[in-house]
Parts: C-alpha cells; structure tokens; sequence
C-alpha cells in the first residue's frame, strides 16, 4: 500500500478524528487532506512533476508533513534535510538529489538561499513573513490560492520511491537512502502491531525532529495507520512546553533518544520528581528510546523515578527504521528487544560467516523496510548487501536463544586497544553511573603500532562539579586496565546533532589534531 492510499483510507474511514494538535490547534484527517490537495496543487503550479525530488529543511511543523504528502500525491519525492546542517552540507544534498526546490523557514534562510545558489533548486517556499526575491513564495499564500485547484493524480505503486534521507556522512559524503511507499509503510505497521498500540487510543508526543527517521516513521506515519493522534513540537528545547503539551493532551506514548532520557532522569529529584511522575507523565504508558545506545544505569533510574516501563530498541535509516524493540510484554532490558515481524537478522563474521547464538559479529538485516539502495550510487550498494539480500548495518552486536538482539557498537567505533577489542558503550556506562556526570563520550585515537588509546570526554550536570579522580576511581573499579581511558576530558559541552546525539567524529579529530601537535616541535 502506498501512503496516499494509506491517508486516503482514514479519511474515509476516520476523517473526523483529531489527526495533530500543532500550536494548540487540532487538525483533524479530513483538513490534513484539503491543506495537502491545496499543497499539491501548489507545488504542480511551480512545475513540480512525478519523480522530480523537493527538498524540506524545516524544523516539526504541520507544513512540513503538508508538503511531504503533497509531493507524494504528485509522485514527487521528498528530500529530508538536517536542518542544523552547514550550507556546505546542505549545498551537496541538494546538487546530489537535484532537488528543484526547497521548503523552509525565516530560521534557515540565509544558509538555504546560500545553499541553493549553486544547485537546480530554483523554487523557495518560506513558511514565514520575510520579503520575498522573484523565485520565492510564501506557502500560506499558495495554500490560499490553490483550493480546489485540479491537479494530475499520480498512481504510485508500493516501490515508488517516496523519500531520500541522507545519512550523517561520518564515512565520506552523505549518501541518500531511497525509501519507498512500502519500506514506511510496512514498518510502520509492523512496529505497530509488535509494540500492541491500540488503535484510535494513542497520543504522541513529537519532540524528535520529523526529518529524521526515527521520528518520520514511528510518529508520523505510524500515528496515520494507528490512526493516533500527535502533537506536534518545534523543538525539544526549551522542555517546559513540551511538558504542558504531554499533561494538556494525555500523552501514552513518549518516543525520545538517551541523552533526554538521561536528562530527565538526572532532574527527577525531590518535588521535580514528584511533578514529573504524577502530573507531566502520569497517563503515559510506555516510553521507547532509539538512534544511539541506551546506557543500562540511566534505564534503571529512569524507571525507578519515573515509573514509566522504557522500552529500547534499534533501527537506520536504510531500514526505515525500525528492526527490533522491546515490549511491555517481552522485554530485556540491556537489549534492544526481539525483532519486528517480517524481519530477518544474521550476524556475520569479518570473513562473512554466519554466526551462532552469543557470538557478536556485525548485524545484517533483510526486511520490506530495507532501502531500494542509495541515490545514484550503484557502487554503494552492491558494497552494503551480502549475496543474499541482507543489509550491511556495521553495527556490532549478537542475538541470544529467545530472538533478543543485543547492540554492543558501531564498528566503525569500535576501538582497538593492544589487539583488544572496547567498545566504547561500556565505557561511557560506567562513567555516567558518577551522580554528577551529564554527558559522557569516549573515542579511540590512533596511535604508532596499529594499536588505540582511549579518550573520554565529559560533562558535568548544571550546578554540578566533576572531581576527575573519582571519574578514574569509579573506571578501575568497574573496568579492565585495556578497557580504562589514558586521558579524561571534562568540557561544558559536548557536540551534538539534531537528535542531541553526540558528534563523536568531531571529538576523535580533535584528539587525534591535538596529539599531533603535542608530538610536533614547535618551529623557531
């Protein structure tokens, strides 16, 4: 089924239930639907046709997902794009995808104007009151001027590619993930019916931004085949009006990535704790973290403060995303639960064998939700699939007798130590066990010999103060001597993406730059 067909089918079924509350305004599906036809025809209007590919640089909003399935309505392909890119970045995606336009907003319009320059990307809808050059429009005044336009209905089938998201590029260039109609939808509904959400009787809190995967799939095209009802939020900072919005509109289920988890769970102390479990996430009934590692201490003390059951689980976006999560009925904590029906997992070996259970090895996955492979990169592709149709995650990790997937790291992270294998996750979960630690980071720096040393950055807790001794009392308890940091870092923050995942990339080539110079002789 396409994902036309998907929101066709609620608004003949369910037009009148609340679709999404966006800036305390409810939107039902059957308006959802009128502002997306107004959109089509909009977008048909500026001379977008079936295939061309739109990009989207906005941060939540009710626009955004208007444009997304009025481009698909079309047959056009919409390209996600980080929002908190460089113009630089932002400038390849958009040659790269031969987008024709962009869609964004007064925050980003330097950069996107900068950006598009260079590129085919002609048409720039602006979701806000800004002057306008000759080839811009404002999208409320198209909205306005398109309703009851006629436009040609494109019949997408199933593997028409809907999307293009680029991954994160911490391996070269950003690559584009073709998704189709099929990957979304049949990973929504299968996260859907593993998960045991009850129809028409969830709310969504969206705090994870709607460009990313994790966020595009579990919240917006899930709550169209639940049906559930989302609340939109613009941004996860500052937390206090996303917490009104969770107690206003009786939130049930809160998706978020570890670092907030760790945030609240930090923040949970005395009468904080007691508003946060009783008023702000007192009707939630399950919370489901993704897109990086959930240390197993900040688990445990999320539920122990905040009595809500967090359920872990893993997926990219060459997925769609989702392979695997736990559930209210068959959790592990410390795994990323069992997996989704219709999906299949291998772990492998460096020389490609199978793997039995227990052993780790890198995870390989063949689903409906897999890519149709990366955007004008044929060679990409036959690189990231076994012989057999699997995809090649690069992620660490190994399946137990009952089917739970457990994650151990990225292998490009995975460090090396004296022949030693450390992976960096189980050094960062014994850092964040200090009461006063916030963030905690830890990357490998290549030294003579072939071998690693480790480096750990860390942050303390606002109004916090981190003693670097009890950092390293609490490591040489906890933790082999090759698995031990040479060097601790305390910084006041820590790079971080969209997702408020950290930049580790960024941290490594600042290390690896330092050590450099520190071996140079300064010249005279």
């Amino acid at each position: 089924m396409t994902l036309t067909e998907l929101l066709e089918r609620r608004v003949s079924e369910r037009g009148d239930f609340i679709a999404y509350v966006y800036r305390d305004k409810t939107i039902t599906f059957k308006q959802f639907d009128d502002l997306c036809n107004a959109a089509a025809g909009a977008l048909h209007n500026l001379g977008i046709e079936a295939g061309d590919r739109f990009a989207i640089c906005h941060r939540n909003s009710l626009e955004f997902i208007v444009t997304w399935f009025a481009l698909a309505k079309l047959g056009a392909i919409a390209v996600h794009i980080n929002f908190m890119c460089g113009q630089e970045e932002i400038s390849y995606i958009l040659q790269d995808s031969g987008s024709k336009g962009v869609l964004t907003q007064k925050e980003f319009l330097s950069k996107v104007r900068q950006s598009a320059g260079p590129t085919n990307a002609k048409t720039l809808i602006f979701t806000d009151d800004e002057p306008l050059n000759s080839n811009e429009r404002r999208f409320d005044a198209l909205i306005e001027k398109s309703q009851g336009l006629s436009w040609p209905r494109f019949s997408s089938e199933a593997d028409t590619t809907a999307a293009i998201l680029y991954t994160s590029g911490t391996m070269g260039k950003p690559k584009g993930a073709m998704l189709t109609h099929d990957n979304f939808f049949t990973n929504a509904r299968d996260s859907i019916t593993h998960l045991g959400l009850v129809p028409g009787k969830e709310v969504v809190l969206c705090i994870l931004p709607i460009f990313h995967i994790f966020a595009w799939t579990a919240i917006i095209v899930a709550g169209i085949y639940g049906p559930s009802r989302v609340v939109i939020v613009e941004s996860i900072t500052p937390p206090k009006p996303w917490l009104k919005l969770m107690a206003k509109w009786k939130v049930t289920l809160f998706a978020a990535v570890p670092p907030v988890y760790h945030v609240l769970s930090k923040e949970a102390k005395g009468l904080k704790r007691l508003v946060l479990k009783y008023f702000f996430f007192r009707t939630v009934k399950r919370c489901v973290s993704g897109a990086a590692p959930l240390p197993l201490e900040v688990l445990k003390t999320f539920e122990s403060k905040l009595g809500v059951p967090l359920l872990e689980g893993y997926g990219l976006t060459e997925t769609s995303p989702t392979v695997s999560v736990n559930t209210l009925a068959r959790r592990r904590p410390g795994t990323v639960g069992a997996l989704i029906p219709n999906v299949e997992v291998k772990i492998v070996s460096d020389n490609d064998e199978e793997l039995g259970i227990g052993q780790e090895g890198e995870i390989c996955v063949k689903s409906p939700g897999v890519m149709k492979g990366y955007f004008n990169l044929p060679e990409a592709d036959q690189e990231c699939f076994t012989k057999d149709g699997y995809f090649i995650t690069g992620d660490i990790g190994k399946l137990d007798e009952e089917g739970y997937l457990t994650i151990c790291d990225r292998k490009k992270d995975m460090i090396i130590v004296k022949g030693l294998k450390v992976f960096p996750v189980q050094v960062e979960e014994v850092i964040l066990r200090h009461p006063n630690v916030q963030d905690a980071a830890v990357v490998g720096i290549p030294v003579e010999g072939g071998s690693e040393i480790i480096k750990a950055f860390v942050t303390a807790r606002q109004g916090s103060a981190i003693v670097k001794t009890e950092i390293q009392e609490l490591i040489q308890a906890n933790l082999p001597p090759y698995k031990r940091p040479r060097e601790i870092e305390i910084r006041s923050e820590l790079p971080k993406n969209a997702l408020q995942k950290v930049l580790k990339r960024e941290l490594r080539r600042e290390a690896m730059e330092k050590l450099k110079n520190a071996r140079t002789p300064a010249s005279v």
